[in-house]
């Protein structure tokens, strides 16, 4: 795994896809994409102020803005600070909006690979709390899926028996990819 997946930078080879530069301030969307964070609050401008934007590549709706570690870093910038605030005015907003299934599910496969990056990040630590509580829910729900008992047993209903197992584990995933997309809310000063 290369440095710049193992953290939460976007990729060293990688430009903004609204300017076509080098990144300036980046930020994450929920889609996974990077861009400058001045870009993707500048094409939120030229929208409806009352939605979120579409990803300029996937266009899929924005409803999180995740800041690179470096931005957060470099706070003594009054430009880095300005478009921050953006960021945090902009999670403030739509962060909090309420999702529909297909979008949780199309967002739980960033907020997942951000969990566990960051898991594994010795420089950044989760809340003990939070930590104690994904530990406790995952070993559960592998508990429940290598037992013999399930709710529809797999040796009477064949493949069928598998749905109860899957859905406690997408259950599970999304409660914890909910869990952390509140935590980077919270972190980066959407509350």
């Amino acid at each position: 795994m290369s440095s710049s997946s193992a953290s939460a930078v976007p990729p060293e080879d990688d430009v903004c896809s609204v300017c076509h530069d080098r990144f300036r301030i980046p930020c994450q969307a929920n889609c996974s994409h990077w861009f400058c964070g001045e870009c993707i609050i500048r094409v939120w401008n030229h929208g409806p102020a009352v939605q979120p934007c579409k990803c300029p590549i996937c266009r899929r709706l924005i409803n999180l803005l995740v800041p690179a570690n470096v931005s957060i870093d470099n706070d003594d910038d009054p430009q880095i600070q300005h478009v921050l605030g953006e960021v945090q005015h902009y999670n403030r907003i739509f962060g909090g909006t309420p999702r529909n299934l297909t979008q949780r599910l199309q967002d739980l496969p960033f907020f997942i690979r951000r969990l566990f990056r960051e898991l594994l990040d010795p420089q950044r630590t989760l809340p003990l709390v939070f930590r104690a509580r994904m530990v406790m829910m995952v070993a559960l729900s592998a508990i429940y899926v290598l037992s013999p008992i399930d709710i529809l047993p797999e040796n009477v209903l064949g493949l069928f028996g598998f749905f109860d197992d899957f859905l406690v584990l997408l259950i599970v995933f999304l409660h914890l990819a909910a869990v952390y997309r509140s935590l980077l809310l919270y972190r980066h000063g959407g509350h």
